[in-house]
């Protein structure tokens, strides 16, 4: 190992600590089970903003979105990320506030136990039922980010992949079971601004090796369609096809799934004043469109950069790897570069970090108070709940480990697919149980599980046909669920009065 990489390591294990040190601290004030999901409702207002957007974003916002800027332009990364932009400001306006007000008038502390509540759902199946979703996708999800972490310390510095995975894991395991709530939520504000110096210094940089703005933009200007934002450039044949209206709405439809995103719903629920959720909502929105616009423009910069020989080529998948190749060059300028590459690739560990302790939580969050406590009626004291929570926690992190342990296993394909599942299966859900007064709990039911079905029947099924039936499978499950919940609601009895007047009694 070279003293440039020595350096880098240094720069990570330094942030590695810090995280650590987050949830030693946030386990004082971890107490209860309510502090351990919800952290009390103590969030302040730019912690619960930017732990919010941090757990969002996922390493996609580093790796994914610059790759596809990188290989095919504006188009694709810029429609989703528009949309994406849309649907969280779209959830803070309308979600946020009333959810922080339902859940607490209902005693709620996880979104699977507000849909029983919301609708009387005395039984707790529909607590069951969403409990189980979040198991099913969030699982995989987390162990792609696992094999994540893996795969970033395997490629810079040739460790062994599976060393190097089970370490990172146990990090994030540690901190998350230790402060629960708090932790994730505190070291999701710090990955959050990690984040945000790693994308800068990348852009700063990569803009000096491209020859500057002006080269990079003459670049893309040279590529058919590759600054369009109604056509798409090809790599493989250099030239430019078409964007449809319909793929458009289709990419659009990212923005769907924020409404129902268990891990986000979850910070709305925590602040300490929801009066506060207009200044959290600012700084998200900001905070989202500027990393965005930034990602896509570091691809366009990459590309750039690969024009002036500054990096390699890069092809297919290889494309996501643009910030990493980018922070190796950085690291050739002697130490003190070095450790500024640590910072960046730090961020790309945060990206990941971030959003694997959310999805741990709320997975963990599922097994032990949804489905033990309140489906299965196992009576347990706070101590002992709290106790079970964190083992919940170690041994569905434990699966996760195992399932990312094929070094060759894909780290995004799973991101896309679990994000349109809760988006179908909770978001319309959601929406209806804070604003429709006449939904039921049938219908929220039988809403959950088509819009889940319908995302595997349409991915699975429906979009081999090609053609227009070739969308992201959000879209279409989305409008099933919503369709079926309105249906069974209106031919199933009305909520009974005090299930109406609970809902009327929450101020919008």
């Amino acid at each position: 190992m070279t003293n440039n990489q020595i350096a880098m390591l240094i720069a990570m294990a330094a942030y590695l600590v810090c995280m650590v040190a987050v949830g030693i601290k946030a386990s004082d004030r971890t107490e209860t089970v309510g502090d351990f999901y919800l952290g009390g409702r103590k969030l302040g207002p730019f912690v619960t903003a930017m732990s919010a957007e941090a757990s969002d974003m996922s390493s996609w916002l580093l790796m994914g979105l610059p790759g596809v800027a990188y290989l095919s332009g504006t188009a694709e990364a810029g429609w989703t990320a528009i949309g994406l932009a849309v649907g969280t400001y779209l959830n803070w306006l309308f979600v946020a506030k009333r959810l922080r007000r339902y859940t607490e008038k209902t005693g709620s502390i996880t979104v699977p136990e507000f849909f029983s509540n919301r609708y009387g759902d005395r039984r707790n199946v529909l607590t069951a039922l969403a409990a189980l979703m979040i198991v099913v996708f969030f699982v995989p999800y987390t162990a792609s980010g696992f094999a994540a972490c893996g795969k970033l310390f395997k490629s810079l510095f040739g460790t062994d992949y599976h060393a190097a995975m089970i370490i990172s894991a146990a990090i994030i395991i540690f901190y998350t079971a230790m402060g629960g709530f708090l932790a994730a939520s505190n070291t999701d504000f710090i990955q959050s601004i990690v984040m945000s110096v790693a994308l800068l210094i990348v852009l700063i940089f990569g803009n000096i090796q491209a020859g500057g703005p002006a080269a990079v933009l003459e670049n893309a200007k040279s590529l058919p369609g590759y600054l369009s934002m109604t056509h798409s450039y090809d790599p493989a044949s250099g030239t430019a096809s078409a964007y449809p209206l319909l793929t458009v709405c289709s990419l659009m439809a990212w923005g769907l799934g924020y409404f129902g995103m268990p891990h986000i719903l979850l910070r709305f629920m925590a602040i300490e004043d929801d009066n506060k959720l207009r200044l959290s909502r600012r700084v998200a929105s900001i905070w989202v469109v500027i990393s965005m616009t930034i990602a896509v423009t570091i691809g366009i910069v990459g590309l750039g950069m690969s024009k002036a020989g500054a990096v390699g080529t890069l092809e297919g998948s290889a494309s996501e790897t643009i910030i990493v190749e980018i922070a190796s060059l950085l690291s050739t300028y002697g130490i003190p570069a070095a450790l500024i590459a640590g910072v960046v690739l730090s961020g790309i560990l945060a990206s990941t970090m971030s959003t694997s302790d959310s999805q741990l939580l709320a997975a963990s969050s599922s097994v032990s108070n949804d489905i033990l406590a309140k489906f299965l009626h196992i009576n347990m004291s706070q101590k002992k709940n709290l106790v079970v929570s964190r083992i919940s926690l170690i041994a569905i992190a434990i699966i996760g480990v195992v399932m990312a342990w094929d070094p060759d296993s894909s780290v995004f394909r799973i991101v896309s697919f679990a994000w349109a599942g809760f988006g179908a299966a909770f978001g319309p859900q959601m929406l209806f149980a804070l604003f429709w007064r006449r939904s039921n709990k049938y219908g929220a039911l039988a809403g959950m599980l088509a819009g889940g079905a319908m995302v595997f029947i349409w991915k699975y099924g429906i979009a081999g046909l090609g053609g227009g039936f070739a969308i992201y499978e959000l879209l279409p499950a989305f409008v099933t669920a919503l369709l079926v919940n309105v249906v069974v609601s209106l031919l199933t009895p009305a909520p009974a009065p005090e299930i109406a007047d609970t809902f009327d009694s929450v101020e919008k």
